[in-house]
């Protein structure tokens, strides 16, 4: 079974996080959300506290297959100021391992040069940080093995591309399907 790894940092987006847990956990893939902070509980941009499967110390990143950073600020500050994160999704990254991003937090994958000729999307007002992408209006861009993401409004897309990615196309389309998309 595939394994992602969704990270919550104090003020994520709630929804962007969120919708892919539920989804990949309906296609059958494993999901952990892993607290960055030293508590379990995090609160996202919106007040709405969510209690993390695990700690960043005790993620299982061996066996994970990806990396999924939700947006929403603070939590994307919160995310990239976290350096044994930034550790892990660089390894991954350097690996051609998944690492994927929505709505401010590709802006992360840019800072880190991850980004160089690779179709890419953002929330609008985060496209300046997407250096050296060629930036898209798309609503997903999957270029290899970084795949990005818009905002709140594409996370349904976004979490039906990675089922895809694990589970094909067919579950991703019987996924859209179920849920009335």
């Amino acid at each position: 079974m595939s394994k992602i790894l969704v990270f919550l940092a104090e003020g994520f987006e709630e929804i962007e996080a969120l919708t892919v847990v539920d989804l990949c956990r309906r296609a059958g893939i494993g999901v952990d959300t892993v607290a960055v902070s030293n508590e379990k509980q995090v609160t996202g941009s919106h007040g709405i506290p969510v209690l993390a499967d695990v700690l960043l110390a005790d993620a299982d990143f061996e066996n994970a297959d990806m990396l999924v950073l939700p947006g929403g600020m603070p939590g994307t500050k919160n995310l990239e100021a976290c350096a044994p994160l930034m550790e892990q999704l660089d390894a991954f990254y350097k690996a051609g391992k998944c690492v994927s991003a929505i709505c401010a937090a590709p802006s992360i994958f840019g800072h880190r040069g991850y980004l160089q000729d690779r179709n890419t999307c953002s929330y609008p007002t985060f496209e300046k940080e997407l250096s050296g992408a060629k930036v898209s209006q798309s609503s997903v861009e999957v270029s290899e093995h970084v795949t990005t993401s818009r905002g709140m409004g594409t996370a349904i897309d976004f979490g039906l591309a990675i089922v895809e990615r694990f589970c094909g196309k067919e579950k991703a389309q019987e996924l859209a399907k179920a849920i009335v998309y």
